[in-house]
């Protein structure tokens, strides 16, 4: 399946997150044999404890909520933090960027979805945190694009809108804020119910776990 996967994202520019959140080590190097590199984590420590015992030419991404207090755990080799959707904590991960001597690229979560347990910024709050002296003074992160999670639901209308609105977004920051910033440039969207989409829609980057993994497992 993930060779399908990455056979279907060659038509794009989009890259593939292997989303690995939950799965052992075993498994994940089995992708990593296939030749794919790219994997995203959800849990802070999680992401520590593979990283110390996988490969250390593979790319992390954290993927979910982060929490300021679990920056410091994945501060020195995260390479790209999807979620982040507050001031707060782009601080803490200037911060703790700061500490490793590195920048931390970064992704502008927006909320899209109806649902309202999804977490993400609304425009006014991005105008907000980008206006700010605060987040003009910060040295060790990079803004390189947006992330939005669309609806989870089967009517493919409304996750298409859903996706339209964030590429509108994104369209917008890159004008007001970031015209002459090549490195703005990445739209994290889709996952294996609905990548297709997203990818049509102009994703640059599609989270897959399920397609690649098998369901996920709970602890």
């Amino acid at each position: 399946m993930l060779q399908k996967i990455l056979q279907e994202l060659k038509t794009s520019n989009a890259k593939l997150v292997a989303v690995s959140k939950t799965k052992p080590i075993e498994q994940i190097l089995e992708v990593y044999e296939q030749g794919h590199k790219i994997f995203g984590e959800n849990k802070a420590f999680e992401l520590k404890e593979k990283y110390e015992a996988m490969p250390k030419d593979i790319e992390w991404h954290f993927i979910g909520h982060l929490q300021t207090n679990k920056v410091k755990y994945i501060a020195s080799f995260v390479q790209l933090i999807h979620a982040v959707d507050s001031l707060k904590l782009l601080k803490e991960i200037n911060k703790q960027a700061k500490k490793n001597e590195r920048v931390i690229d970064c992704l502008l979560q927006f909320h899209i979805a109806q649902e309202q347990s999804k977490f993400g910024l609304n425009w006014d709050t991005a105008l907000e945190l980008l206006n700010s002296e605060m987040f003009k003074s910060f040295q060790n992160i990079r803004i390189v694009g947006v992330m939005g999670m669309a609806t989870f639901t089967e009517n493919k209308m409304q996750v298409l809108q859903e996706f339209q609105t964030l590429k509108r977004l994104y369209d917008q920051l890159k004008n007001d804020f970031f015209v002459n910033d090549v490195a703005f440039k990445e739209i994290s969207m889709g996952m294996s119910g609905d990548y297709s989409l997203a990818i049509q829609e102009g994703s640059t980057m599609v989270r897959i776990g399920s397609l690649i993994f098998g369901n996920r497992q709970y602890n």
